[in-house]
């Protein structure tokens, strides 16, 4: 945990900014497998943890905005949990631990909610993604499912973050711990891979790196020779030389702060001149992403800019053809390129998502509809104490080509005779962490994480 001071102040500010009616921020309950008893692993609510730094389960946290108060609220453990659990602190002490004065059971929650409903007060609370938290709000506030996914509070949600997506220097140091434990996890997977071992054996191998930290992975780790599928959380295949390997994973730490990497590399010991060639421009696209990092552009000029690097670089290979600018600006290159280029992180590699993308990473503005542009998780303009992360990438997905071949989509753009021989090919994206600084930005993580060929292919000899 940060210091007392720390969650007290963010409290405060919270209080503050909201300055009607009561806050709700529930924390979360344990999940069960397959039977009470035998729960998954307890990760709590990421907003839960940045006020309170608590990560017990069961406890549900009340600010009250007229009177200033802010309680949280637990059922103690009892003995007879002791005997399973040894000693636990009690609702009391945790709450002093992160400077809250007033505690109560479960009961006496309910019993407050009550009393601020009769007296009409706004009852703020944000989007659930857990359906025990629904259901216990639902009980507290007498609104159906529909109404608890329909009525969170605007004003709570852009309060939180505008706390939340500024980091602190405390902050700081927890994510670049993540990092560079994620670092260690790429070199690691570098080291190892060998023809003929499965994709599960770098998963096992690098996860421990992560967990022998103390914390966790941020993330199911994505490693694939498939990589032209975005999200590839299957790791039954045998490697084979020639094939490329995407590695996209991420250390949490003890207090639960992300690092979020991807690398790609030969299964064998070098790359080939054709996988060269593409990794190379999606190295170029990069650093066209970074050398656009600064106070003010607006992210989405970051991802055009990777964007306008992979048209420019494909129709060189004969690959699009036509203006670049406007291929771009009609969606073209969303063939080879139908993600974002990053997205913002801190205890969530994702951060806040659950809070909307359109107040975390665009502002309250709409996001575009377009295909591949739709998915860009981050378009605001950039401020100090962003955390974000770039990682343009190029893919060929046999599916998407053959349907949009179909439907004759982009045929002044794209050369669908060419793209149809790299059917085969995978896909490739590299992955950084960037902090926004006041004249420009910082890359995060003391370690190095090797991103050129002849870096890569140190580790694969």
């Amino acid at each position: 945990m940060f210091s007392r001071e720390t969650y007290t102040k963010r409290q405060q500010e919270l209080v503050k900014n909201v300055n009607s009616g009561i806050i709700l921020l529930p924390g979360n309950e344990e999940s069960p497998m397959n039977y009470t008893d035998n729960p998954y692993h307890f990760r709590q609510d990421s907003t839960f943890l940045y006020y309170f730094g608590l990560s017990r389960p069961g406890l549900f946290a009340l600010l009250d905005t007229a009177n200033g108060n802010i309680s949280i609220y637990g059922d103690d453990y009892t003995l007879e949990d002791f005997v399973w659990m040894g000693k636990q602190p009690s609702i009391q002490e945790l709450a002093a631990s992160c400077g809250v004065e007033y505690t109560g059971s479960i009961n006496d929650l309910f019993n407050y909610v009550s009393q601020a409903k009769k007296r009409k007060e706004t009852v703020h609370f944000l989007p659930q993604y857990r359906s025990k938290n629904i259901l216990k709000l639902m009980d507290m506030t007498g609104l159906s499912a529909q109404e608890i996914k329909t009525t969170a509070s605007t004003k709570l949600i852009t309060a939180i973050v505008s706390q939340r997506n500024y980091k602190t220097a405390e902050e700081l140091v927890e994510i670049e711990k993540g990092v560079d434990t994620t670092i260690e996890m790429h070199i690691a997977a570098m080291k190892m891979l060998k023809p003929g071992m499965s994709e599960l054996d770098v998963v096992v191998e690098i996860e421990k790196i992560a967990r022998a930290t103390g914390g966790e992975i941020s993330f199911p780790t994505i490693a694939t020779i498939n990589g032209q599928t975005l999200h590839n959380h299957y790791h039954g295949n045998i490697v084979k030389e020639g094939q490329l390997f995407l590695l996209d994973c991420g250390a949490e730490t003890s207090m639960g702060y992300a690092g979020d990497l991807s690398s790609t590399f030969p299964v064998g010991q070098t790359f080939s001149n054709l996988q060269k060639d593409i990794y190379n421009l999606v190295l170029k696209s990069h650093y066209a992403s970074v050398n656009a990092l600064k106070p003010g552009i607006a992210y989405k000029e970051v991802h055009r800019a990777a964007c306008l690097t992979i048209a420019d670089g494909l129709k060189s290979m004969g690959l699009m053809k036509g203006d670049t600018e406007s291929a771009v600006e009609a969606g073209a290159h969303a063939l080879f390129f139908p993600c974002g280029t990053g997205h913002m992180m801190g205890l969530d590699i994702h951060d806040m998502e659950n809070l909307g993308e359109e107040f975390v990473g665009y502002g309250g503005e709409p996001k575009s509809k377009q295909f591949g542009l739709r998915s860009l998780r981050l378009g605001r303009a950039l401020e100090p104490g962003f955390v974000l992360t770039i990682e343009p990438g190029i893919y060929f997905i046999p599916e998407l080509t053959d349907q949009w071949r179909a439907e004759k989509k982009f045929m002044e753009f794209l050369n669908y005779d060419e793209i149809n021989k790299f059917r085969n090919f995978g896909g490739i994206r590299n992955e950084e962490d960037y902090l926004i600084t006041n004249d420009g930005k910082r890359l995060l993580g003391n370690k190095k994480k090797p991103m050129s060929i002849k870096e890569v292919e140190v580790f694969r000899k």
